[in-house]
């Protein structure tokens, strides 16, 4: 960092102290949480991490950076994974986890207003008591800052949609310390750009979120969680196709492939399954309506050789089953202990996941390393962990051949790098295969509205 640049963050945090006191730290160990997320970017420290409590301070916080041209990077709860809140050009990470309030659930319009610091499980234990219930549901219990930031979505997304889908309306602090309001909690609109959408999964690379009007849905009248075996990861996936083809309002479709199978009944040896690959799924609806559905599923599963079909209709043994895949990542690792996991997804259109998977497995197969397996089959999107021994930096080298054989397989089929990891600095440099043209557009919106790059800045574009 030359002296001009290290000057101005200094005046910088000397103003930014006189506003926040003790809510501006340089702990160390302040700093390096701060300076990392669940990515195997390697780690950087900003130069101080503020703790606003108000939009207003954002504001401040946002006109005094400005003035000094010191960058800011929004951080919500550490759990991206392609290293978005990691503080390149140093800086101040801007933890929003005080913003933290519920501010109005409207229970008769189906929607709630919130901070971005609320969390999702949060905002569903405050929802227990009116039947109502929000949706998104990526595996960590991420900030809706954060999700609505990346982009996140989840085992739902398949009924419910993303949180791009979720999201009726922003406030929204810009790099000069303006604040807007994007949207309505109307539940459509004919009037102007959709500026909202244009903040959802820009990595906080435009402004900073400061609330969310979010939609809401009601609790179904009843649940069945169940697991259903496959011989092969291809009969598995061409049971999803069929289904979600012939209609079937499924609310959860995971897949788990032989090897992530193998791990969790390592991590979960209570479920007993077979180490072949399974269906995890979900039916909402009326007691009629999920029975139906039910036979359905199981009948074209049949077509497949689908096999030892198991409900779980008993909150406490649903719970157990959901907490089991959202754990995938632990139970991956602990096939390889002392391994790292270098996490990679994407997404195709439904009717080219069986080939998209079919020529993954077989990268997979030839790079020698071990990569299980998971998707949310009904969106076409799946995920690889990629296990690597830290101590061997050809096997990190061979990870990121194979993430990149896998982004570029994607996008032979007409798909997306990232379904729902998001961008930051993992994915950029395929940013433009993927976009074309699209790709110069986003770079004159980040000037436009950011013109001096201080909004986390080295990400997504």
């Amino acid at each position: 960092m030359n002296e001009m640049i290290r000057s101005g963050h200094e005046a910088a945090l000397e103003e930014l102290r006189a506003l926040l006191a003790e809510r501006l730290s340089t702990g160390p160990s302040i700093l390096d949480e701060h300076g990392r997320d669940e990515a195997y970017t390697p780690p950087q420290r900003p130069d101080a991490v503020a703790f606003p409590e108000s939009t207003e301070e954002v504001s401040q916080i946002m006109r005094i950076c400005t003035r000094h041209r010191c960058p800011v990077i929004a951080y919500g709860m550490g759990t991206s994974l392609e290293g978005q809140i990691v503080p390149t050009a140093g800086g101040i990470s801007l933890d929003m986890s005080r913003m933290n309030r519920v501010l109005q659930v409207n229970e008769h319009d189906l929607d709630a207003v919130v901070q971005p610091g609320v969390t999702r499980k949060q905002l569903n234990d405050d929802l227990r008591a009116t039947g109502l219930m929000f949706t998104v549901d990526p595996g960590a219990d991420a900030s809706m800052g954060g999700m609505a930031s990346t982009r996140a979505s989840g085992t739902n997304t398949v009924r419910y949609g993303t949180i791009r889908e979720n999201v009726l309306a922003l406030e929204v602090v810009l790099p000069d310390g303006e604040i807007i309001r994007t949207g309505s909690r109307a539940r459509k609109s004919a009037a102007g750009y959709d500026l909202t959408h244009l903040f959802i999964g820009a990595e906080g690379t435009l402004g900073i979120i400061t609330e969310l009007t979010v939609k809401l849905h009601g609790q179904p009248e009843s649940i069945l969680s169940a697991t259903c075996a496959f011989p092969t990861v291809r009969a598995a996936v061409d049971t999803v196709i069929l289904a979600i083809q012939s209609g079937l309002p499924m609310a959860r479709i995971e897949l788990l492939d032989e090897v992530q199978m193998g791990g969790m009944n390592v991590l979960h040896p209570e479920l007993g399954l077979p180490e072949i690959p399974h269906l995890f799924l979900e039916f909402h609806g009326t007691e009629a309506g999920v029975a139906e559905q039910v036979e359905t599923f199981r009948s074209i599963a049949e077509d497949y050789e689908g096999q030892d079909f198991a409900a779980a209709s008993r909150m406490e043994d649903r719970n157990r089953l959901w907490a089991a895949r959202h754990e995938a990542y632990f139970a991956a690792k602990a096939l390889q202990p002392r391994s790292n996991g270098v996490v990679t997804d994407c997404c195709v259109p439904i009717s080219k996941l069986a080939e998209c998977i079919g020529r993954t497995q077989q990268a997979i197969a030839l790079s020698g390393l071990i990569a299980p397996m998971v998707g949310h089959v009904g969106d076409g999107n799946f995920h690889l962990v990629i296990l690597v021994d830290p101590e061997r930096p050809a096997e990190m080298d061979a990870a990121r051949d194979l993430a990149a054989t896998i982004n570029k397989i994607a996008l032979s089929f007409g798909g997306t790098v990232s379904g729902e990891h998001g961008v930051g600095l993992g994915k950029r440099k395929y940013m433009e295969a993927e976009h074309g043209a699209a790709y110069a557009l986003m770079r004159r919106l980040k000037t436009a509205v950011d013109p001096d790059d201080i909004m986390n800045p080295g990400k997504l574009v």
